[in-house]
């Protein structure tokens, strides 16, 4: 717990930093808590002053309609710096790969960005991999046209870029959702986005996750959580490392020290949130606890959660901006 709260004192400088600095340019505080969250969970140094600079560029080369002239332009350079060396130049492969979703039919807007956000690491991208993900998306969208929708292009995309048979991955998607279901878990989109994490799994049988989820959910409201659906995806990042009552104990203890932080205090999911991703991300580090391919199937679900999270926070500014020509 003493790393864990040593990134929680990193992640509560960052914000100050960036509160004093943007407080003029930033209308929602939740932003910040989110650009904050990318540096420590991902451990790269922050530079206030290199920050805001490629925060400008992106704003600088972007047509006046875009959605990225706007503030959402600062948690997508947050992303851009932690993950990238040379940030300005991948800025404009990332428009590229924004471009060529686009083109395979994915719609104008934060969530697409998002989806071209988890393609700008991999090394072995494919020009036809827009096209599967499009795919991938549409046989999601089948299974429950009414949940499926913008808000899931990012998992989409992170799906379409694993191996083997995409049907045979759906199945598995709907194996997880009614399981959970069948277990009490709410149906929802909340319950879909989990169902998707839990399907990247490859080191524990269907049956054996669920169980987790299931005992991870009543630990957490033992422990004086109230649980809620947005949690479930939270569930699920939790299932991948451990499902004990001393996990549930230090995410209550991170949860509550946030809560307790004046800045933070009127942001309490969003903290929950937040506790899980600097948990997990404080469970990577021990690379000898657990295997390689999980600790790097956790650090691209940790991404994916955070992009889901960034699009929920930017809601406002997305409509504030109106278009993405």
């Amino acid at each position: 717990m003493e790393d864990v709260m040593s990134k929680v004192k990193e992640y509560r400088e960052i914000y100050s930093q960036l509160k004093k600095r943007l407080r003029w340019k930033v209308s929602d505080s939740r932003s910040l808590m989110m650009v904050a969250s990318l540096y420590v969970t991902n451990e790269r140094a922050f530079d206030l002053d290199r920050f805001v600079e490629i925060s400008d560029y992106i704003k600088n080369e972007v047509g006046a309609f875009s959605t990225l002239k706007h503030e959402i332009r600062f948690t997508f350079a947050a992303m851009l710096d932690t993950r990238c060396e040379t940030p300005e130049a991948k800025f404009h492969e990332f428009l590229v790969l924004y471009d060529s979703l686009v083109e395979a039919g994915f719609s104008r807007g934060t969530f697409t960005y998002i989806a071209a956000m988890t393609l700008l690491s991999n090394d072995d991208y494919s020009t036809d991999l827009p096209y599967h993900a499009m795919k991938v998306y549409k046989e999601m969208r089948a299974q429950h046209f009414f949940l499926t929708g913008h808000s899931d292009y990012p998992f989409a995309t992170l799906l379409a870029q694993r191996e083997g048979d995409q049907s045979e991955l759906i199945y598995k998607i709907e194996g997880f959702y009614t399981k959970l279901n069948d277990s009490g878990f709410r149906k929802g989109n909340d319950l879909q986005s989990m169902s998707h994490i839990l399907s990247l799994h490859d080191e524990a049988s269907q049956d054996e996750l669920v169980n987790r989820c299931i005992h991870l959910f009543d630990t957490m409201k033992q422990a004086g959580i109230k649980m809620k659906a947005m949690f479930y995806p939270q569930i699920a990042l939790l299932s991948f490392v451990n499902a004990d009552s001393n996990l549930v104990n230090q995410v209550k203890d991170v949860w509550e020290e946030l809560n307790s932080e004046k800045h933070f205090k009127w942001h309490k999911d969003l903290n929950l949130m937040m506790a899980v991703n600097l948990l997990i991300s404080d469970k990577i580090e021990n690379s000898t606890v657990m295997q390689a391919s999980l600790s790097t199937a956790i650090e691209t679900l940790i991404q994916a959660q955070q992009a889901t999270m960034i699009a929920t926070i930017s809601t406002v500014s997305v409509t504030t901006a109106g278009g993405d020509s």
